[in-house]
């Protein structure tokens, strides 16, 4: 009777629980593309192709849109439409990490947004697959410019 060799096992089960943990990138745009909540109600979907969407009250209409871009740990957001308070013309600059595969974080770096720093800076989580699949409806009423 041939029993298992318990190296190759043990070698093989920590290969296997190692790769688990690699399932979600912590840095990089990568790190920040989907559908994300926060405590505020706010709903935000952002994209790999270096644009996102902002649905301030959940209520499935996209308030704000922008372009984002990001370098090493550090994010850049630009509003290019949609709702603009006092003070939001500029870009916001923020650190940011993926502590767990479901929660996002970030750290004001440089922002004069007051709107943009309360909401941004709320802890983060993987929105419910419900927000994820459905698409924000575009209300032409907030359509300042085309994203």
């Amino acid at each position: 009777m041939n029993l298992p060799r318990p190296l190759p096992m043990l070698l093989g089960g920590f290969l296997l629980l190692a790769s688990g943990c690699a399932f979600y990138s912590r840095h990089g745009s990568e790190a920040l593309v989907g559908t994300w909540t926060n405590a505020m109600g706010t709903v935000w979907i952002i994209r790999a192709d270096g644009t996102f969407d902002v649905d301030l009250d959940r209520d499935g209409k996209r308030d704000g849109w922008g372009k984002w871009t990001v370098n090493e740990d550090t994010v850049t957001f630009v509003r290019k439409g949609g709702v603009k308070p006092k003070g939001c013309e500029g870009k916001g600059v923020y650190r940011f990490t993926r502590p767990t595969e479901d929660t996002l974080e970030f750290t004001l770096v440089r922002d004069k947004c007051k709107l943009r720093i309360k909401n941004i800076t709320q802890p983060w989580n993987f929105a419910p697959r419900k927000l994820r699949r459905e698409p924000l409806q575009v209300d032409v009423r907030k359509t300042e410019t085309p994203r």
